[in-house]
C-alpha cells in the first residue's frame, strides 16, 4: 500500500506550508504519479549552531541504510510498518535520529474486489498538503571517490499503520477502512513538530504519538475513484486524479 502518490506543488508553496527553508537551487519535479525509487521532497530539522532549522531536501523514495552494500535494499523499503519500525534493522537507527515528513497532495490506493482492483485517489478535502511521518538516511556509495558527485544518497521511507475500522462511526474513516487495511501515517502540525525534533531521542513514544494521532488528519480525507491509467508509472499528468469517466 501507499505505492504511488501525488506531489505537484511549487517549491514556494511547499516552503510556506511546511514552515521550512530551502536552498535557492532546489528543484522539485512536479508529479501526479510518484512511484518508489523516484525523487521526492522531504522536510527535516537539523541543529545548526545550536539553532533548530527546518529544511526541505530531495530524497530517493526507498530507504537505503548506511550498512547496505548497494541501493537495491531501498526498492523494498519505501514503506515502514510502524508496529515493527523500532526493531527492523533497516529502520531502527533512522527512527531514533533521522525522522522526517514526506509531503503529498494525496495518494493512490487500490481496492480489491474479488480478482479485480479499482484505483482511488485519497486526498484532503480542503486541498491542503498531507505530511506523512517518514524516516531518512544517508548512504555512501563505496564505488565513488570522496567528493565525487553522487557519492552520497539521501533516501526516505513512509510509516504505515492499520487503517480505521470499516464500520467506524466517522463516515470518512469508515470509507478509508473499506478501501484497504493499511494507510500511510499523516501528522497534524503539532505532531509533526515533535516528530521532526532532532533533540528528542525517545523514538518509542514518538512512534506511538504519530500512530495515535493519525486518524485526526485522515478524517478530513476524501476518496475519488480514478482511471486505471494511474497503474502505469509512465502516465503522469493532472488528469490522473480526475474522477473516473462515467461515474457522474
Amino acid at each position: 500500500m501507499c505505492g504511488r502518490y501525488v506531489m505537484a506543488r511549487a517549491v514556494g508553496d511547499l516552503v510556506a506550508e511546511a514552515g521550512a527553508e530551502a536552498d535557492e537551487a532546489l528543484e522539485l519535479r512536479r508529479s501526479w504519479n510518484i512511484a518508489p525509487t523516484a525523487d521526492v521532497p522531504i522536510v527535516l530539522e537539523r541543529l545548526v549552531e545550536d539553532r533548530q532549522v527546518r529544511q526541505i531536501h530531495v530524497a530517493r523514495w526507498g530507504l537505503v541504510p548506511p550498512w547496505a552494500k548497494d541501493t537495491s535494499v531501498g526498492v523494498r523499503a519505501f514503506n515502514a510498518r510502524s508496529e515493527t519500525v523500532l526493531e527492523k534493522p533497516t529502520f531502527r537507527a533512522a527512527v531514533k535520529a533521522r525522522r522526517c515528513a514526506v509531503p503529498a497532495e494525496g495518494y493512490y490506493e487500490w481496492k480489491k474486489e474479488g480478482s479485480s482492483k479499482r484505483p482511488f485517489y485519497v486526498h484532503p478535502g480542503d486541498g491542503s498538503l498531507i505530511f506523512f511521518a517518514g524516516l531518512y538516511e544517508w548512504w555512501k556509495d563505496p564505488s565513488r571517490a570522496d567528493g565525487e558527485p553522487g557519492q552520497w544518497l539521501l533516501s526516505t521511507s513512509v510509516l504505515t499503520a492499520p487503517a480505521p475500522a470499516p464500520d467506524s462511526p466517522d463516515p470518512a474513516l469508515a470509507e478509508l477502512g473499506q478501501l484497504h487495511d493499511r494507510m500511510p501515517v499523516p501528522m497534524d502540525r503539532a505532531t509533526m513538530g515533535a516528530w521532526l525534533d532532532p533533540r528528542d531521542k525517545d523514538a518509542a513514544t514518538l512512534v506511538e504519538r504519530v500512530r495515535a494521532g493519525a486518524y485526526g488528519p485522515a478524517s478530513g480525507w476524501r476518496l475519488r475513484e480514478v482511471a486505471p491509467a494511474v497503474g502505469n508509472v509512465r502516465n503522469n499528468g493532472p488528469e490522473l486524479t480526475d474522477p473516473l469517466p462515467g461515474l457522474f
